[in-house]
């Protein structure tokens, strides 16, 4: 099923994500995955909205400098352990300028939670989500965008942060396993779901890559 959708009318799959079972106590874990500068954030606000209001937990407040995709233990500990149980949950984000972690927030286990960034769907968090969304943007467009939106002053860490997104998805794919395609358009956005969504789109962003040379 394909549907265009305008960012007023998210409802349509938000009713859709709302209709889910529970994937996590009470709570149904969406997680929203692709390239860095792909529009996960912008998606995940709006479609938070469609949804009424509902936390978006960004998976740039759980890593870190040192930690660029090592942070599967921390997000367990302190996250998802805690509303497996039905319980707050307790974290710090991560301060990327001051370089440490900033004042802990608490994160009640209300009926959805949006888990957006790159690797939202690696396979240490899929058994926990209740459906995987995948932003359909190609790497170097996306790439593109995040360098433009950072500056110069960045650089530095955009080629490191290729590399480790190039490794990260050649061992550990998220796109193949996603539930749900979601395309930016000049309109709005367009979203594909089903099992053979994947595989009707044609050829995989992430897989074929190869890993970086040292």
């Amino acid at each position: 099923m394909e549907t265009q959708l305008s960012l007023p009318s998210l409802r349509p799959l938000a009713r859709e994500i709302a209709a889910l079972p529970p994937s996590l106590g009470p709570v149904r874990v969406i997680g929203i995955d692709g390239h860095a500068g792909s529009g996960k954030s912008t998606f995940a606000g709006a479609l938070a909205e469609a949804l009424g209001g509902v936390p978006v937990l960004r998976l740039d407040d759980v890593a870190t400098h040192e930690e660029l995709f090592g942070w599967v233990g921390r997000l367990r500990a302190q996250v998802l352990e805690p509303l497996a149980a039905g319980r707050a949950a307790h974290w710090a984000p991560y301060d990327w300028v001051e370089r440490r972690f900033g004042p802990e927030r608490a994160l009640e286990p209300g009926p959805v939670l949006l888990v957006e960034g790159v690797g939202a769907g690696r396979r240490a968090l899929r058994p926990y989500l209740a459906r995987l969304l995948w932003m359909e943007t190609p790497r170097a467009k996306s790439w593109g965008r995040g360098r433009n939106r950072d500056g110069r002053e960045l650089s530095d860490f955009w080629d490191g942060w290729e590399r480790a997104e190039l490794a990260h998805f050649s061992d550990d794919p998220s796109r193949p396993f996603a539930d749900t395609l979601v395309r930016q358009s000049s309109t709005g956005y367009e979203w594909t779901s089903g099992a053979t969504g994947a595989a009707e789109t044609g050829a995989c962003v992430t897989e074929g890559d190869e890993a970086p040379q040292a």
